[in-house]
């Protein structure tokens, strides 16, 4: 069994058609309460990255040029909706 002691500072999950999206929005709820900064949901199926601020509220990316926010210790980083789909289509 995989036991972690500390809470990761970004998660990024990707929704796969087998998967529950309620388990997946509960481990990132989980990982937000104990101290992750930030949580991307990436939804290939409706092509939109729903991003989890610590403070548990969400924004929706689904335009191909939107810019997906990141953590403040990964800036400059930058990356849009279209680059993230573009890299799951490789």
């Amino acid at each position: 069994m995989n036991t972690f002691t500390l809470a990761p500072d970004w998660t990024i999950e990707i929704l796969f058609p087998e998967q529950s999206q309620t388990r997946v929005v509960l481990n990132i709820l989980h990982c937000l309460a104990h101290g992750t900064q930030m949580s991307w949901l990436i939804d290939p199926e409706e092509e939109l990255v729903i991003v989890y601020f610590a403070d548990r509220t969400l924004a929706v990316f689904a335009t191909p040029g939107d810019p997906i926010p990141s953590p403040a210790f990964a800036q400059p980083f930058s990356v849009t909706v279209g680059q993230v789909f573009g890299w799951l289509e490789e």
